[in-house]
């Protein structure tokens, strides 16, 4: 399908691996320019020259973090003006509601709220003016369901996901869409690090941890990071003008909900 984005740029944080490089490189795949943004400058540079040589896109990298102000002001320099945006980040450290003190929640916060809301305030009046954006935050199935251990994520993404339910649907009419997308269990490095989790809690070898995890999902297996980009390539498609403040749980049916 050809998704009528070829030529547009995009802004995709935290994308040098894991879900953000699927949303990346599902978005190269249809001609879309990106601009690049991780941590770490050698994993980043290795994804946009492997990105750059298989789709022939430009491809601009910036490195930062997300959580910061400076790390946002360095993205929004580089991006100007951008036709997407995929904001991202690295999920807080799993515990007990008895961890977690003021400094932690406001961590949190700032990671997994604040940031994607100060992003999207800082692009979506371009977006508006030109008549046409898309806006996809990649939060967690835990916002549907949410996960005992990750407290510190369910609250921040939940924030996340009200300022959006609002929003979305005042920005719809001048041709921008914002959703959201909530991944269960994808065979990235954060799944790595809850297997990890299970393995020290309970005794267990790795093989045995994930093995645990995935027989609670209904198809029997973690998520790719490809599955999951093109489905986010899809929500920012010229065919996804309808499809306003939604959260799509991609998460192999482990949420037991009708609706």
């Amino acid at each position: 399908m050809d998704l009528g984005i070829a030529g547009k740029r995009a802004l995709v944080c935290a994308s040098s691996k894991g879900l953000g490089r699927g949303c990346a490189e599902a978005l190269a795949q249809a001609g879309v320019h990106l601009i690049l943004n991780g941590r770490s400058s050698a994993p980043l540079e290795a994804t946009a020259a492997e990105i750059r040589d298989t789709y022939g896109v430009t491809v601009e990298t910036v490195q930062a973090d997300v959580a910061t102000q400076d790390g946002r002001d360095a993205l929004l320099l580089a991006a100007g003006q951008v036709d997407i945006l995929v904001t991202n980040a690295g999920g807080p450290p799993p515990g007990l509601w008895s961890d977690w003190d003021r400094d932690d929640f406001i961590a949190a916060l700032d990671a997994n709220m604040l940031a994607p809301i100060a992003l999207m305030k800082a692009l979506l009046p371009a977006m508006i003016d030109n008549g046409w954006g898309r806006v996809v935050n990649i939060t967690s199935g835990s916002v549907k369901s949410p996960i005992a251990q990750l407290g510190l994520s369910n609250t921040a993404r939940a924030g996340l996901t009200g300022y959006v339910a609002g929003t979305s649907r005042q920005v719809a009419g001048h041709g921008v869409t914002i959703n959201n997308l909530l991944p269960g269990i994808h065979a990235t490095d954060r799944a790595i690090s809850l297997d990890q989790g299970v393995m020290d809690a309970q005794g267990i070898d790795m093989d045995t941890a994930k093995a645990q995890r995935a027989a609670t999902i209904p198809a029997g297996r973690y998520g790719t990071a490809e599955e999951f980009g093109a489905t986010c390539a899809f929500l920012c498609s010229t065919h996804a003008g309808f499809i306003v403040g939604q959260n799509i749980v991609l998460d192999g049916g482990a949420i037991n909900a009708t609706i």
